[in-house]
């Protein structure tokens, strides 16, 4: 048997059993309280206060409320009929308990009705009856109030049927705005009105029923006015938009289409063809979320804002709307983006944000897009809306300040350059420098045009011959030129190799003697640095510029050169960030390579050229390497080209062939380190003691042998350690000569050069060898050991190898290699006969190439005194040997002695 649980109180166990009584199902749980049984159940459950409607944890225990009116009204629903509608205010929940009860949830209160006369059973037949049809009205009124006081419920009331007839549709426009998939779109709703009635275009229904104040309309459309008004608006290009009421069609502008077009036709659509609509008699009504609106511009605006010290600058437009200021470029990136400048339609419609528009005649706009169509990408638009562009851009400006109406503020110098720019007619001849003591070519002189171009318009540039081709003298020509003219008035900063640094001041001597010179370089370049800015050039070493970085940015240079500058194509090594810091009136490159691996070695030039010209590494990067590189885009490759010709200057051997003589000598003079300078010094100083010793007791005539024993080691210290047996040389692993070969070579190769290299150590050339195979460079050997002379010959002709190594002894006479155009001495030898005669394996009959001899000389060594004693004396009988007969004769002085075997100078 059921027994109750402990907590159950009696009154729990009454409703228990009232509940029970109600429940007539014994599969169904569920339990609806209505009628008498139902009232007493829930006014217990309602006076134990424990009672809570849905959510016990959070809602209170219902409580009796005060009662309430039944709200009943008939509803005509047209050709379905009528039907009663019942309803509680505040809105409440209707319980067909007897007598019948109200539940409001938000208040958790339960009440009494104020209609008494309305019993459940009644209430509940009503709601359940079907809609009285129309043509039962009558008969169903008289019926009901024979049933029912019309006090308690009045019946629905005889409606007058009107039929609208051969009445034209008045097309009705509601215009509004709505959300849709995230984005705000202007719409309009069309209906149609006839006579004061306005409904929704349905064409499965011909005749309209609907009641309308106490009445019955019956309309019969005008079809044909309706299709007419929906085809003239969908010439227009409004598009249908399906809406949850399906009464009503939407129409809507290219939500798929152009977003440019959009507000153009809407523009059109509300100057140019509503007010005709509405002059027809369409009716035309604005929702107040339809705010799209259209402004004209008045006044326009350019700003420029320099960056000092930097090559670029920030362009910005502003247009006045209403007398307030408005950023333009955002807007013209938007016709940028969707138009090219000969194809604008006739006004453009720009979107300013919250359903603004400003409306800009194209002849207004065009000049300004014209001139930014080339500058403009996305990278240079900032944040501000101003256009971030690099100083060659200034050219554009005049071109804009002479087309437009624009009012113009900063910038004045920039817009001069950019008139200047404008205007431009050509690089113009300038006369060279008086104190030049070269005569320069017509390739160099062009040079020294472009070079002084560069510096007219503020700009850096690359000078990018061919080695050989005399970058040293032009830049010393244009240095010279600047003080002549009274413009150098800081001085000018070199930076070069620590290998050519000796080359650069030998050049300056040489060409431009009055250019005071002075070389940063050595242990002793400290206490010269006060007497930087009383000097006209300052040579310094690459390596040397981060221990030097204090004292070379204390002061501002007139141009600043970086010699062999692919150096800092890394943009972040330290030299290259140091050089990037100098400040600088102009700044240029000499390099034969500007680019060896990527286009990033190219960036990283103009970087320090013109900072921004090429924007930073990241948008470089998107802009031109991923294109180009990745992609092999050609149209950005052309790009990247055009915008970089105007500031490369490149011309190769051969395309100034005719102006080149025959034969071009070049001394490449080569600089010890601190381990090899001490070793040569301890080698001079014990073999110079050994050759005093000698000549004291033998006299110099018969010490000869002694003497060029000696010399030969020198020799060989200036060449190479390794060509040494002694013990001494074996802890000096560098070699400055092979260092700075090794740093031409790749060179000369990357420019298609054909290559002989002679040296009188076979040795020597085997170290060679081992460095060609490492930076993979095609070689060929010819030694007295070769074996297959003809085959080593035939690699060289054929082009398969590309470098001709060559001893002195087994290739100097003999062969004919006109194929080749460049020739290598890596040692002087005594004699120049044979130096010549081995520079004429090239340099001969059927060569039709100008041959550029290259000899490396150790500076301040045996070897540079060798070659002094070549120059000085002119020919072999006057020189170390004499040939007679077939045999050498001995023949140097004690003068000479003393020349060979002086110390190194600091």
């Amino acid at each position: 048997s059921y027994h109750s649980p402990a907590y159950a109180q009696p009154v729990d166990l009454e409703i228990g059993k009232i509940l029970s009584a109600m429940h007539r199902s014994s599969w169904d749980a569920s339990l609806i309280l209505n009628g008498e049984l139902g009232f007493l159940a829930l006014t217990k459950m309602i006076q134990t206060g424990r009672c809570v409607w849905q959510d016990y944890r959070n809602n209170p225990p219902l409580t009796f409320g005060t009662p309430r009116e039944l709200q009943h009204q008939w509803m005509d629903d047209g050709d379905k009929g009528t039907h009663l509608h019942i309803g509680l205010e505040p809105e409440a929940h209707l319980l067909l308990t007897e007598p019948p009860l109200y539940l409001d949830p938000q208040a958790s209160v339960v009440g009494p009705l104020t209609n008494p006369a309305l019993s459940a059973g009644l209430l509940e037949k009503l709601l359940n009856a079907p809609p009285v049809p129309p043509n039962m009205v009558t008969e169903f009124s008289q019926r009901m109030a024979e049933i029912l006081p019309p006090e308690v419920l009045p019946p629905p009331q005889t409606v007058e049927i009107r039929t609208i007839e051969n009445c034209p549709a008045v097309p009705h426009l509601h215009l509004s705005a709505r959300e849709r998939d995230g984005h705000l779109f202007h719409l309009i709703r069309l209906r149609f009105g006839y006579e004061d009635c306005v409904i929704p275009f349905l064409p499965e229904h011909p005749v309209r029923t609907l009641t309308q104040a106490n009445q019955r309309l019956k309309i019969e459309r005008d079809l044909d006015r309706e299709y007419d008004a929906i085809e003239r608006l969908e010439s227009l290009g409004f598009e249908g938009l399906a809406d949850d009421n399906e009464e009503d069609i939407i129409f809507l502008s290219f939500v798929d289409n152009d977003p440019m077009e959009s507000p153009a036709r809407w523009h059109h659509f509300l100057t140019d063809v509503l007010p005709t609509l509405e002059a027809e008699g369409w009716q035309v009504e604005r929702d107040t979320s339809f705010n799209i609106a259209f402004h004209q511009a008045s006044d326009w605006h350019a700003h420029i804002t320099e960056t000092p010290g930097n090559d670029w600058f920030s362009l910005h437009f502003d247009v006045e709307i209403d007398d307030q200021p408005l950023a333009l470029m955002p807007l013209v990136s938007q016709v940028l983006e969707h138009y090219e400048p000969d194809n604008l339609p006739d006004t453009l419609t720009l979107d300013l944000g919250n359903a603004q528009y400003l409306n800009i005649a194209s002849e207004q706009i065009k000049p300004v897009l014209d001139t930014l169509y080339e500058l403009y990408d996305s990278e240079s638009l900032q944040e501000d809306g101003s256009l971030h562009l690099a100083r060659y851009d200034a050219a554009r400006l005049d071109a804009l300040e002479s087309t437009t109406n624009l009012q113009w503020r900063g910038g004045e110098a920039l817009r001069q350059l950019g008139k200047k720019l404008n205007d431009f007619q050509g690089i113009q001849a300038v006369t060279p420098p008086q104190g030049l003591t070269a005569q320069l070519r017509s390739y160099q002189q062009q040079g020294l045009d472009w070079l002084q171009f560069l510096r007219e318009y503020q700009f850096g540039g690359v000078l990018a011959d061919d080695m050989g081709l005399g970058k040293t003298v032009q830049t010393l020509a244009h240095l010279l030129l600047e003080k002549e003219q009274g413009r150098m008035d800081k001085p000018c900063l070199i930076v070069a190799p620590t290998s050519l640094m000796s080359n650069w001041r030998r050049e300056a001597e040489q060409f431009a003697p009055d250019l005071n010179v002075l070389t940063l370089q050595g242990p002793n370049r400290h206490g010269r640095f006060d007497d930087i800015a009383a000097h006209d050039v300052i040579l310094s070493t690459y390596p040397l510029l981060s221990r030097d970085e204090e004292q070379l940015l204390a002061h501002d240079y007139h141009c600043v050169v970086l010699d062999e500058a692919q150096v800092i194509k890394n943009p972040r090594a330290k030299a290259a960030q140091v050089v990037r810091k100098l400040n600088a009136s102009q700044r240029l490159c000499l390099t034969g390579t500007p680019m060896e691996n990527h286009l990033g070695e190219l960036w990283s030039l103009f970087d320090f050229l013109m900072p921004g010209f090429l924007g930073d590494t990241r948008q470089f990067t998107t802009l031109f390497r991923t294109p180009i590189e990745k992609h092999g885009d050609q149209e950005r490759n052309r790009q990247l080209s055009q915008r970089v010709a105007p500031f490369m200057l490149r011309r190769t051997k051969d395309e100034v062939a005719t102006e080149l003589p025959e034969k071009t000598e070049i001394i490449c003079n080569v600089v010890f380190d601190k381990k090899q300078a001490a070793l040569y010094e301890s080698i001079r100083l014990s073999m110079e003691e050994k050759v005093r010793k000698s000549i004291a007791a033998k006299g110099l005539a018969r010490s000869h042998i002694i003497v060029l024993d000696a010399l030969l080691k020198l020799r060989q210290v200036c060449c190479d350690p390794r060509l040494l047996s002694l013990t001494q040389a074996r802890a000096v692993k560098e070699s400055a000569k092979l260092e700075l070969l090794m740093q031409m070579l790749p060179e000369m190769v990357a420019e298609g050069r054909r290559i002989l290299l002679f040296s009188q150590f076979t040795k020597m050339l085997g170290h060679i060898e081992t460095e060609l195979k490492k930076e993979k460079i095609s070689y060929t050997k010819l030694t007295g050991q070769t074996r297959k002379r003809d085959d080593a010959i035939e690699q060289f002709k054929n082009g398969s190898a590309r470098v001709f190594l060559i001893s002195l002894k087994a290739g100097g006479v003999g062969l004919n290699l006109t194929e080749a155009d460049t020739v290598i001495h890596y040692d002087p030898w005594w004699n120049p006969a044979a130096e010549n005669q081995a520079t004429d394996r090239a340099h001969r009959i059927g060569q039709d190439k100008a041959v550029f001899v290259y000899k490396l000389v150790t500076e301040n060594s045996v070897e540079e005194k060798i070659v002094a004693m070549q120059a000085k004396k002119q020919a072999l009988a006057q020189g170390v040997y004499r040939q007679s007969k077939g045999e050498e004769e001995f023949k140097l002085t004690t003068e000479d002695m003393q020349q060979l075997f002086a110390p190194l100078e600091q």
